[in-house]
């Protein structure tokens, strides 16, 4: 019987829930870096994936994303000097 695999184990996961936020001002490498960074170290964030040009911010969390989350996400846009927007409806 041979032994085959599904999935590809080799990729990072991140189990949990997602929010997207609009965020204005991300049109290069450098600001998807910045806006990854500083949403990254947000407490509870277990992910973060920035588009450039759309502005578009998809946070992970394990827990469910809620006001507190958002607070703290738009505190740490609006100190790297990027525009929160919001969340975007899904």
């Amino acid at each position: 019987m041979s032994d085959y695999r599904t999935t590809d184990d080799s990729r990072p996961r991140t189990a949990g829930a997602t929010t997207t936020y609009r965020v204005g001002g991300v049109g290069s490498a450098h600001c998807q870096g910045v806006v990854t960074r500083v949403v990254g170290a947000v407490e509870g964030v277990t992910g973060v994936e920035v588009e450039i040009g759309t502005g578009l911010v998809t946070v992970t969390t394990a827990a469910e994303p809620d006001a507190a989350l958002d607070a703290l996400v738009a505190e740490a846009v609006d100190e790297a000097g990027y525009d929160f927007a919001g969340r975007v409806a899904a």
